[in-house]
């Protein structure tokens, strides 16, 4: 199964859940599990509440393209945007703070604001990529491969 599966949503955070089911399907179909298809669910979830609210800076602004592929054992997703591009590699690595050893648990006022929801994608998804370009928009690859 290696056709491609293409469709746009409004960007809106009601959406999300839609882009979410879609995507699922898509895992479900391609044979994936119940974990994997968790993950995935939880990544896409992110990556369109960031495009909404940092490409598109608010609802009703832009169109959200997304497609599922099953390939060489792997479900890859894109998440397409036209918003304000975006370059990974200017946000700062998430400051998190270090496991309690003991009864003295980390204070969430230590953790710094920004770069949590690529370093979250990054840890459920086996592939997180990133390309932008001023006038054909952010692409944003999540590969999951089948265990």
């Amino acid at each position: 199964m290696s056709d491609k599966h293409v469709q746009s949503f409004p960007g809106r955070y009601e959406e999300i859940k839609r882009i979410c089911q879609f995507v699922a399907d898509g895992a479900a179909a391609s044979g994936l599990g119940e974990d994997a298809i968790f993950h995935i669910e939880l990544a896409c979830d992110e990556a369109c509440t960031n495009v909404i609210e940092h490409a598109y800076g608010g609802e009703d602004k832009g169109q959200i393209q997304v497609s599922w592929q099953y390939k060489d054992g792997a479900l890859i997703i894109t998440i397409h945007d036209n918003g304000r591009t975006f370059n990974p590699d200017v946000i700062p690595k998430p400051a998190l703070p270090k496991l309690p050893d003991d009864a003295n648990p980390p204070d969430i006022d230590d953790v710094k604001v920004g770069g949590l929801g690529i370093h979250f994608m990054e840890q459920l998804m086996d592939d997180v990529a990133f390309s932008f370009d001023e006038e054909e928009g952010n692409t944003l690859t999540l590969v999951k491969k089948s265990k």
